[in-house]
């Protein structure tokens, strides 16, 4: 019997009420009172004080115990009932208690990284949202939480400062306001463990102000730092500096110095990043002299990254034109490129072993430029900082040792292949002036030749027979030819890409990892009409060795969940298209099984995105040829869906909705019983508490709608409150009221109107109640689109009738407080047509318009449609109006990542019926002047502004018709 895992099942967790309550709950009311009955998904957090207790404390160390068993059957439910009870008052202060007191340091490090994703999941308030947090456990945990940092070990310290820094971001200074002084108090406690806690949490702190935009807000809360902290941060510096020399032989005193110094440096960094604070600039001598011994200083046991920082702010300084002085004469530039850049270009012992043992973390450092500092990157940005005032000398000077460097390899490649090493990044230092991740360099040094050195010194190498003879240099050349891939000729990188394509073997995981991610930034390169630079013609003769070595990549050692490897699969099949279609039934295979297994344990989010779009792709390109062949993906898919379903693996979750999707917008005919019998469980209340399912489950249900309303209006009516829930659910939510109108669009446009005839009016009712408590900008244009849409679908008399039976006048109020004044705003051309052919309908097909009080505002409403459609769009947002994107959402909750390759194509519901809607307007009204002669232009001329009549004029004379 498998154990039970419910609330109940912990001892502090008994007494749990469960109570649905305001807005969110199950009723809402307006004016006249109605009550809106439908089933709204809400799973309420829980509100119970769980009690400071040891038997509290030995049931979550039970619980931690199992998250850490490799068997997702003990593993999941443990995480499973930790989530459930996280929303409990004193949870977090249980956590913060057994990582003080426990035993077990594994339990202690497990309840650690328990805290910290905690905080990052619940610390941050959302509008629209409960209060995750208690503000009692708030102030506890800021209370607390320094001194257990500082008086934790370094592994549980990292932590906690993790911690410090999130509830520092949305807290520091105004909630926070104590944080500093208790945090500088530290460094007189002398004890370098509890001074480099704090350093480190200062950097996580203060490390964003090197790339936020400037602001008032962001220079007052800089100068609130420096004032704290400038001095003590100083004194540290000079403290420091004179500790190494006092145990200048002591290694252990050494490495714990030096590990401050660098946390200083980064600190030092980021408070001069924005501009030079008035106390830096007057304490200048003192942070510049111990810079210039550091950088001199000749001790075997400095650690790189103190050097790396070191050369980092030289390279700041050299690009600001007020210092340029400093380095313009002739002597003082070779004494920089001999003494500092030269030496720091050398591929060191520790690169090397990072190269072979720690490949992640060297490839993490090289293509992504991590937080983790190199000598070699840092030096790399002092020769471009030195090219921006100096390119010629610098050029100059370095050519020499370029030369003398590959004239050295040359005597003895196998011994002393390092010389090229650095040759080839001094060349690639100097020729990048600018640089981006997508599009690699983008400015380059016109004084190198980058063409002739690829052809001299980097194809031969990427030639030679043995793709595992000097990785070194294999990685260096593949790099060379992705980071110039926009300098060097279309011909030369079509020979490199067989010889890319042979180094997918390669057994150094750099090298087929640098040859993965090249062919993929290869692949999306774009030529003339931006049209892609290589064609699948031109790719199809490697086809088969290409996919071949790609997916036999993915099975070398270290690569097994490879994202650069899965990227270059993707980017394959989206550059290939048809040309992969023989190979689909193999490649399918070969996606679900790896699927299969890394669903057991997520780890790598980009390599399962990647993998998801790889699965997307393939069902596109064979279903566009074959749209019959969906089965086919059916068949081999939805095991493992039902697994990852079943096994609640929510990272992956919204992936598989979204492919689910995609798959049954393929189906042109009725839902197949497969899907039907999954709909009822999409409307499960647990579903829509996890923000990152919200797009894809509406995407899904839209689905669901567009191709079997009538089966759900048949088979599953009852289903329909629950469906109507989901929608109160959404519209209730500022982040998520556009995707609630995503969803009762469809069942507007698609589900039979008997169906939902019963539930009309209080659609409405909930729309006009969200609209009385919390009106913006992007309800609003929801709401617009909307009721155009409804218009369109049932008719303008049944959406006047609509109105007015809520209450007596309001379809007028509707006209003259949200149409006319906010049509401005709408945005989108499919949005912008359905709302022109609402309104049409509104001006010609609804007698109440002519012949009652609302006549007056007919002038009004055709005045506006004009205005949607000849004056610019109206996108300004009232600045109290700051709206939370789904992807923001704070901590490890999985967030919604849209699949690019399951993309929804836009969708038309107006469709050929109208094709201008200018010219549809004005045969509208014709067709209008028609039944009542005279009336229309006598309108139209009395109030109708003089351009908005100009225009119209234009309209009638268009479509060839008179307004009688």
């Amino acid at each position: 019997m498998r154990p039970d895992h419910s609330l109940a099942a912990a001892p502090f967790c008994r007494g749990l009420n469960v109570r649905w309550s305001g807005s969110r709950g199950g009723y809402c009311r307006l004016r006249s009172a109605a009550v809106i009955p439908f089933s709204v998904p809400v799973t309420p957090r829980g509100s119970v004080a769980m009690e400071l207790s040891d038997a509290n404390l030995q049931t979550l160390t039970e619980y931690l115990k199992k998250t850490l068993d490799p068997d997702p059957a003990i593993r999941r439910p443990a995480e499973k009932f930790l989530e459930s009870v996280e929303g409990n008052q004193n949870y977090p202060l249980l956590l913060l208690t057994l990582l003080e007191k426990a035993q077990d340091n594994v339990i202690k490090v497990c309840a650690s990284v328990t805290f910290k994703n905690y905080i990052k999941r619940n610390w941050r308030i959302v509008e629209d949202e409960p209060n995750k947090i208690c503000e009692a456990d708030r102030a506890a945990i800021k209370a607390n939480i320094v001194h257990l940092m500082l008086s934790s070990p370094e592994q549980i310290q990292k932590q906690l400062s993790d911690a410090i820094s999130i509830i520092g971001r949305e807290d520091f200074p105004q909630k926070w306001p104590d944080l500093l002084t208790e945090m500088v108090n530290r460094f007189q406690s002398g004890d370098f463990h509890v001074i480099n806690g704090v350093l480190r949490t200062a950097h996580s702190l203060f490390k964003r102000y090197r790339h936020e935009f400037k602001s008032n807000e962001l220079w007052t809360e800089i100068k609130l730092v420096l004032d704290a902290f400038a001095l003590p941060l100083t004194n540290l510096f000079k403290a420091t500096i004179e500790l190494c020399s006092t145990h200048a032989n002591d290694a252990s005193a050494l490495r714990i110095l030096f590990s401050s110094l660098i946390l200083i440096s980064k600190l030092f960094y980021s408070l001069n990043f924005q501009d030079l604070p008035e106390f830096f600039e007057d304490n200048m001598e003192t942070w510049m002299n111990n810079f210039h011994t550091l950088l001199t200083l000749d001790n075997k046991l400095l650690q790189t990254d103190l050097v790396s920082n070191a050369i980092q702010f030289l390279a700041s300084v050299c690009e600001r034109p007020h210092y340029k002085n400093l380095f313009e004469d002739q002597n003082t530039l070779t004494s920089i490129c001999e003494k500092v850049i030269v030496p720091n270009m050398e591929f060191r012992a520790a690169d090397e072993e990072a190269f072979e043992d720690n490949s992640e973390e060297y490839i993490r450092r090289d293509l992504e430029g991590s937080d983790i500092d190199t000598r070699r990157r840092a030096a790399c940005d002092l020769v471009r900082g030195l090219c921006k005032f100096f390119e010629g000398p610098v050029t100059g000077i370095f050519s020499g040792y370029v030369n003398s460097m590959l004239q050295e390899y040359a005597k003895n490649p196998s011994v002393n292949w390092k010389h090229k090493d650095a040759a080839i990044y001094l060349v690639t230092s100097l020729a990048s002036k600018a640089q981006t991740q997508k599009h690699g360099i983008t400015q380059a040094n016109e004084l190198v030749n980058l063409t002739e050195f690829f052809v001299n010194h980097i194809l031969p190498d990427l030639k030679a027979a043995n793709v595992n003879e000097f990785p070194v240099l294999k990685a260096d050349g593949i790099k060379y030819i992705m980071i110039f891939r926009n300098q060097v000729p279309k011909e030369h990188l079509l020979v490199s890409i067989p010889l890319l394509i042979n180094h997918l073997q390669a057994e150094s995981t750099v090298v087929h990892t640098y040859a993965a991610h090249a062919l993929e930034r290869m692949f999306t390169m774009r030529g003339p009409n931006n049209a892609a630079l290589f064609t699948a013609a031109e790719i199809a003769p490697f086809v088969e060795i290409l996919l071949t070595n790609l997916f036999k990549a993915l099975t070398l050692p270290g690569s097994s969940e490879n994202e650069y490897i899965m990227k270059a699969i993707m980017r394959s099949f989206s550059l290939l298209r048809e040309a992969i279609i023989p190979y689909i039934p193999t490649l399918i295979t070969q996606l679900t099984q790896k699927l299969l297994a890394v669903s057991k344990n997520p780890s790598k989010p980009h390599f399962n995105h990647y993998m998801f779009e790889a699965i997307c792709l393939s069902i596109r390109i064979t279903c566009k040829a074959n749209p019959a062949a969906v089965v086919n993906f059916e068949e081999a898919l939805f095991l493992v869906f039902t697994e990852i379903l079943q096994n609640d693996v929510q990272e992956f979750i919204p992936y598989v909705f979204q492919v689910m999707s995609l798959l049954l917008e393929t189906h042109k005919n009725d839902i197949p019983s497969s899907y039907m019998a999954l709909f009822p469980h999409l409307l499960q209340p647990v579903l829509w508490e996890r923000t990152g399912n919200i797009p894809a489950l509406v995407r899904l249900l839209q689905a669901f709608l567009e191709r079997g309303s009538t089966t759900i209006a048949s088979a599953a009516a009852d289903k329909i409150p629950g469906l109507l829930g989901v929608f109160q659910k959404l519209i209730a939510s500022k982040a998520n009221d556009h995707q609630g109108f995503y969803l009762l669009n469809s069942i507007i446009e698609h589900m039979p109107p008997e169906s939902v005839d019963q539930y009309r009016k209080q659609i409405f009712i909930l729309l006009f109640q969200r609209l009385q408590n919390s009106k913006t900008t992007k309800f609003i244009k929801s709401f617009l689109v909307f009721i155009n849409l409804y218009c369109i679908k049932y008719g303008a008399l049944a959406l006047q009738e609509i109105f007015d039976g809520i209450q007596p006048k309001m379809f007028g109020m509707v006209l003259e407080k949200i149409i006319i004044p906010e049509i401005q705003k709408v945005s989108g051309n499919v949005e912008k047509k359905i709302c022109a052919v609402g309104i049409t309908k509104l001006l010609t097909e609804c007698p109440p318009m002519m012949d009652t009080e609302y006549t007056k505002l007919w002038t009004p409403l055709l005045q506006s449609l004009i205005g949607l459609f000849e004056l610019p769009e109206d996108n300004t947002i009232p600045d109290e109006e700051h709206f939370i994107d789904i992807e923001d959402t704070p901590g490890y909750q999985t967030a919604f990542s849209q699949l690019a390759f399951a993309g929804k194509k836009e969708h038309d519901p107006v469709g050929q019926m109208v094709n201008n809607p200018r010219i549809h307007l004005a045969q509208s009204l014709h067709k209008l002047s028609t039944a009542c002669p005279g009336r229309v232009p006598s309108m139209v001329s009395s109030s109708l502004n003089a351009e908005a009549l100009q225009y119209l004029q234009g309209y009638l004379q268009a479509a060839s018709v008179t307004l009688l």
